[in-house]
């Protein structure tokens, strides 16, 4: 999907991730996306682990980011394969090697081989795509008999209902802004354990990790830097000012911030033999 025009500085509407908005060409997204993993890939490699995840397995993840969880498999695991997708690769070329193959593709477009991998892995990619729901499908298809698929996205159990600060305001105007940009939407994201019952997969679960937000923790530079790449849509949503994004910023480096960061629901299911 092209790009759409717009003025330098100016809120997008109806694009991509990487497209419209989080474009990889702008300096600190590798370090962006760095801190999100530095909080949650400890919970994707425990979850990982507790499933079975065995050298001899073939692995596909995709929207695999600067690609921890791809090099943690192929090196740390090490699976027979393991191969990273993403629709921009700059950060995946260095991880590349004999059990790690990086493959540059929109996952809203190509088909993979179906019943070809041990485990499909996606990880902050669904809750993205407008069309979520036929790339899931295309996923679980991608699952061997006996295989796993493993979903991971966003949560956020406590912003609505959380005291009016310039915290909240913040995090109500990114949600908005990031539907309007790009549709993302985390409100389909509880609906995964039904959805996996759906496309026939057995042995269905599902966990919540909420990351610790306080100035020392990765959580506490992610939001800041991701309010930053998108802070002309979210002061166009109305919902938020720029001095109050400043203040939010401000509030979240402080030692004295008490709030709760969104989470991460993973869930998952298992093809059957």
């Amino acid at each position: 999907m092209a790009a759409a025009s717009s003025a330098p500085g100016s809120p997008r509407r109806g694009g991509l991730y990487g497209e419209e908005a989080f474009e990889p060409g702008v300096p600190g997204e590798a370090r962006r996306i760095d801190y999100g993993a530095l909080a949650y890939d400890p919970v994707s490699r425990s979850r990982l682990l507790a499933l079975g995840v065995a050298p001899g397995w073939r692995c596909l993840d995709v929207g695999a980011g600067t690609g921890s969880i791809a090099r943690w498999l192929a090196e740390d695991i090490a699976v027979a394969e393991v191969v990273a997708v993403d629709r921009d690769t700059r950060f995946l070329h260095e991880a590349a090697g004999p059990r790690l193959t990086v493959l540059a593709a929109d996952v809203s477009s190509p088909s993979f081989a179906p019943g070809l991998f041990d485990l499909v892995h996606a990880r902050f990619l669904l809750m993205h795509l407008r069309d979520r729901a036929d790339v899931l499908r295309r996923l679980a298809a991608a699952v061997a008999p006996g295989g796993l698929l493993v979903l991971s996205d966003a949560i956020d159990l406590t912003t609505e209902q959380a005291p009016e600060s310039d915290y909240r305001s913040a995090m109500l105007a990114m949600w908005r802004a990031l539907r309007d940009d790009i549709g993302t939407d985390i409100r389909w994201v509880p609906e995964y354990p039904g959805l996996l019952h759906d496309e026939g997969l057995t042995d269905v679960g599902a966990e919540v990790y909420v990351p610790p937000l306080t100035a020392s923790e990765p959580m506490a530079r992610f939001w800041p830097d991701t309010w930053e790449r998108i802070r002309p849509s979210m002061v166009a949503t109305g919902l938020v000012t720029d001095d109050r994004i400043d203040a939010a910023v401000r509030a979240v480096g402080s030692r004295s911030f008490s709030g709760m960061s969104p989470g991460m629901i993973t869930a998952w299911g298992r093809r059957p033999l």
